[in-house]
């Protein structure tokens, strides 16, 4: 009994190295004891509690002093350290084993080394240690026990010797009871060896997966905020909603539109609110309409909505996940919406451009027939003039004018029917103002106005046709001057702007409104009694066509300025 109690001791002296670990992680969190696991701890909390069970083993077992049938599984320990540590750690803890024994043996002798220590038995152990953190479960199980029976044996062996000299005789009684003792010290010795290696595998198994975990947890936070990123870059506003109809999330873009379209609702409150709340109260029934049919049939909707003065593309698009057996299901609905207002003003844009085309194939197909008569009736009035009393020469003045201004409506009408590519060759835009300044002067003259020319130096050439430039600067020129009163002052400057070369008329009218301003260009709108509403059509179309731009700055009261801008 005094055997099967030293047995059972040291094998739960032993099994400590193990079993204690856990206690070292009291009060630690996964994330700490994983960071622990990272930076190496792990190890030396093990070699910690191996070097409390060796100290534990060696004290119960050289405490019975010499002569005494108790044997150290201090070895144990020592073992699963050096295979299962890394190999300082593993040094380090055979060097203390040594040391324990010196400082609590006393007296010393050979055999007690040997017997205690098993240091004949430490090549082995490190040779296996080389490949064991290599090998499968059941080679390490293997390895294990094979040294485990084989320190013990070697104990045993020298225990065998000390016992049978110091303390029993040769007798039948001896031989039985060192059997038994023997096989109670291997069998211990394998237990406590077998279940301290199948929790360490149990717990290196258990951080794995924490490991695992952790990094799929971290992988997955990283994605997710990947796609959050890409759902705000987008240019869409998202929203994704539950198979209710609830909000559950929005991008950055929504809750930009939703706080700019929808003042009365708060972007907290988005989330969990109805979708229907995105459009108005007529239009709601058809986005519920789509959310139920992306809900129950997985079809893709398409809706048109109009909030305020902005128009919006809606779709819905069902959201699909994939359960353990494969089998996927709808779990709600995608909201992409796309504000299309420019878009629709691009195909307005798109209609007067339309509009114009026509106009020029009307223009291009009546020309002749239109031009031929009425240049026929001016003759024939011209001579009717000359044979008639001079009290009727007014009447034929005004005849003759409104012919001549059916005329220039005409070659307006021809102007913006030139869809062809102008001719150009390089030209300097000061010879071409120079060219009609006189005509301009004449023009301000008779009207009480006078012109100012403020010219750019080194102002290089430009790809022009000097034709077509000569009628906007006409044009624009013309439109100052009818827009001033007397002692009105035109100007025109050139200056050159980084890569562009800037042309200004510049009058000191009245201004034009901000309302007049938007339509200024459109075809037929005309701020003029006797306007057509195609001077300025024809001058954009013409500096279009010369990939210039033409924009006008006017404040009421203060004149009014038209840019035109070539490229160097």
């Amino acid at each position: 009994m005094v055997a099967l109690k030293d047995i059972l001791l040291q094998v739960l002296l032993a099994g400590s190295a193990v079993f204690l670990i856990p206690l070292l992680y009291l009060g630690l969190s996964k994330q700490q004891i994983i960071r622990m696991d990272h930076a190496g701890k792990v190890n030396f909390s093990f070699a910690a509690t191996s070097i409390l069970s060796m100290l534990l083993c060696l004290l119960f077992a050289l405490s019975e002093g010499p002569g005494t049938d108790s044997i150290s599984l201090s070895i144990i320990p020592l073992t699963l350290a050096i295979l299962y540590c890394k190999v300082h750690i593993g040094a380090a803890l055979s060097v203390l084993h040594i040391l324990f024994y010196f400082l609590l043996a006393h007296p010393y002798n050979l055999y007690g080394f040997l017997f205690h220590t098993g240091i004949l038995l430490y090549p082995i152990v490190w040779l296996s240690a080389k490949r064991f953190k290599h090998n499968t479960y059941s080679r390490k199980m293997g390895v294990i026990i094979a040294l485990i029976t084989a320190l013990i044996t070697a104990e045993l062996v020298v225990s065998s010797l000390l016992w049978v000299i110091s303390v029993y005789p040769d007798t039948t009684y001896a031989r039985v009871y060192l059997i038994l003792t023997a096989f109670g010290y291997v069998a211990g010795g394998l237990v406590a060896g077998t279940l301290s290696q199948l929790w360490l595998e149990r717990m290196k198994h258990y951080r794995g997966m924490e490991q695992h975990l952790s990094e799929v947890h971290h992988h997955y936070l990283t994605e997710t905020e990947k796609l959050h990123q890409i759902l705000n870059a987008v240019p869409l506003s998202i929203a994704t909603v539950d198979v209710e109809g609830k909000v559950v999330f929005v991008n950055e873009l929504m809750k930009q539109t939703a706080k700019e379209q929808l003042p009365c609702t708060s972007v907290h409150n988005l989330i969990g609110q109805h979708a229907s709340q995105f459009v108005e109260q007529e239009q709601a029934e058809k986005m519920e309409h789509g959310i139920h049919q992306a809900v129950m049939h997985g079809e893709v909707n398409v809706l048109t909505v109009r909030y305020g003065s902005h128009v919006f593309l809606s779709r819905t698009v069902p959201i699909y996940t994939y359960s353990a057996k494969g089998s996927k299901e709808i779990s709600g609905v995608m909201i992409i919406i796309q504000d299309v207002t420019e878009l629709e003003m691009l195909r307005s844009e798109l209609d007067n451009v339309d509009r114009l085309s026509l106009v020029g194939q009307m223009a291009a197909s009546i020309t002749h027939e239109v031009r031929n008569p009425m240049a026929v009736v001016r003759g024939f009035l011209q001579l009717m003039q000359e044979k008639s009393p001079e009290s009727l020469d007014h009447y034929y003045r005004i005849v003759m004018e409104e012919l001549d201004r059916a005329n220039s409506i005409i070659n307006d009408f021809l102007s913006l029917a030139q869809n062809r590519i102008a001719e150009k060759e390089e030209s300097q835009l000061h010879d071409i103002i120079h060219e009609l300044s006189p005509l301009l002067w004449a023009d301000a003259n008779l009207r009480g106005q006078s012109i100012e020319l403020m010219l750019a130096h080194n102002v290089p050439k430009l790809h022009l046709n000097s034709k077509e430039i000569k009628q906007v600067v006409l044009n624009l020129a013309r439109n100052g001057m009818e827009a001033m009163t007397e002692k009105g002052v035109l100007t025109l400057e050139t200056r050159i702007l980084d890569d562009k070369v800037e042309l200004c008329v510049h009058d000191t009218g009245p201004g034009i409104p901000p309302v007049k301003q938007e339509k200024l260009f459109e075809p037929f709108y005309t701020t003029k009694a006797k306007g057509t509403g195609l001077g300025l059509s024809m001058c954009l179309s013409i500096v279009e066509r010369h990939n210039g731009t033409i924009t006008v700055e006017s404040e009421e009261g203060q004149g009014t300025t038209f840019k035109v801008a070539f490229q160097r």
